[in-house]
C-alpha cells in the first residue's frame, strides 16, 4: 500500500513528523533539505501528470494520452545542506521516451529551490514564486498554469496549517527567540525572519514559529509571542535571547513568570568583536597575544571584560 503513495506525500510525512516530534541535529538546516525535497518531488510530479493528462490518483479510460506511471528512480542534487536525493517519477509505454524538462534543469536551480523551502515556512508560496523559479532561459515555465494552481494550492494548505498548529502538546525546557536575515526573494536584499524555536522535555529541537518581514523592535516581537501563546504555548523554564532591546522587553511582558538569559554565543561574538584579530582565538580564553605582551592599549579592556562574571551579565534573574 504504501508504494501507492506519491515519493512527495511520503516526505510530507517526513516533514510533518519532524515539525511535530523535533530533532536531536540542526533543525533548520533538516526543515529546509527535507522541504527542497518535497519541492523538487512535487514539480516533477505535477509534470508527469501534465504529460499523461491525468492525477496519480486518475484512471485514463479514454487513454488521451499514452503511457502509465512506472514507479521512481532516484535523482541526486547538490545543495548548500549537501547532496539530496529525491524520488522522480518514470512513464512508460510512450511513442517517445519521457524526458522531464524539470529535471534537466534543477542543478541549476538549487539555490532557488532552497530560498522556496524557506518562503514556503515564512510566509507561504505564490503562484508567481513557483513560475519565476521553474521558468526556461527565455522565461517560459516549465509547468502549465494549471499545473502551478495546483501546486501552489496544495504547498499554501500546508502552510496555513503550518502557522496554525497547536503548540500546547509542546512541554518547553527552552525557548530561543531570534531574529534571522533570510533571502526571500531573487535579487533582493535580505529580510528580517524572526524565529522561535525550543527545546522539550525529551531534548528533542521543535520549530515553533517563523515571522518574515519583522524587525527585532518590541511591537513585532510581542505580536509574534501573542500569537504563539494563543495558539497554545506554554510558559518555558527559560528563554533566550540576545541583547536586543525589543526582544527582551517583549518577553517580560509575555513571558513573565520564564526565567531570561542573553545567548551566551551572542555574548562572546560581541566581546571577540571588541579586540583586534590578531589576538587570534586564544585571546577570548585569557591566553596568547593578550597576556603575553603588556603594551597592546586593548590588554587593560580584555582584564576589565574578563574579570566581569559572565553569569551575572547573561542571567536577568
Amino acid at each position: 500500500m504504501a508504494q501507492r503513495v506519491p515519493a512527495s506525500a511520503r516526505t510530507g510525512q517526513q516533514i510533518e513528523k519532524l515539525l511535530r516530534e523535533g530533532t536531536s541535529g540542526d533543525l533548520q538546516a533538516e526543515l529546509i533539505r527535507l522541504g527542497v525535497r518535497r519541492l523538487v518531488e512535487e514539480v516533477l510530479e505535477a509534470e508527469a501528470s501534465a504529460a499523461l493528462g491525468r492525477g496519480y490518483y486518475e484512471r485514463d479510460s479514454e487513454r488521451r494520452e499514452p503511457g502509465y506511471r512506472n514507479g521512481y528512480r532516484r535523482g541526486r542534487l547538490r545543495t548548500a545542506e549537501g547532496a539530496l536525493e529525491y524520488a522522480a517519477p518514470q512513464v512508460s509505454d510512450r511513442e517517445e521516451p519521457f524526458r522531464s524538462r524539470i529535471r534537466e534543469q534543477l542543478g541549476k536551480r538549487s539555490a532557488a529551490l532552497e530560498r522556496l523551502a524557506v518562503e514556503m515556512y515564512a510566509r507561504g508560496l505564490s503562484t508567481r514564486d513557483i513560475e519565476a523559479t521553474l521558468a526556461d532561459e527565455e522565461g517560459n515555465s516549465l509547468l502549465s498554469k494549471s499545473a502551478v494552481s495546483e501546486l501552489t494550492e496544495r504547498l499554501w494548505a500546508e502552510y496555513e496549517a503550518f502557522v496554525t498548529r497547536d503548540l500546547s502538546e509542546y512541554e518547553l525546557l527552552y525557548f530561543y527567540l531570534d531574529g534571522l536575515a533570510e533571502r526571500l526573494r531573487p535579487g533582493q536584499p535580505r529580510e528580517a525572519v524572526l524565529c522561535a524555536w525550543g527545546i522539550v522535555s525529551s531534548g528533542e529541537k521543535v520549530l515553533l514559529g517563523l515571522s518574515p518581514g519583522t524587525k527585532e523592535d518590541t511591537e513585532s516581537c510581542r505580536a509574534f509571542i501573542q500569537d504563539l501563546r494563543r495558539r497554545g504555548l506554554r510558559d518555558p523554564l527559560l528563554t533566550v535571547t540576545d541583547g536586543a532591546p525589543g526582544l527582551i522587553r517583549a518577553v517580560e511582558e509575555c513571558l513573565p513568570r520564564s526565567l531570561r538569559q542573553r545567548c551566551l554565543a551572542h555574548r562572546m561574538r560581541n566581546l571577540r568583536a571588541r579586540f583586534p584579530s590578531r589576538a587570534g582565538p586564544s585571546c577570548a580564553r585569557g591566553r596568547g597575544p593578550a597576556t603575553r605582551h603588556p603594551r597592546p592599549k586593548w590588554r587593560a579592556r580584555w582584564r576589565q571584560t574578563s574579570n566581569a562574571p559572565i553569569r551575572a551579565t547573561c542571567l536577568r534573574r
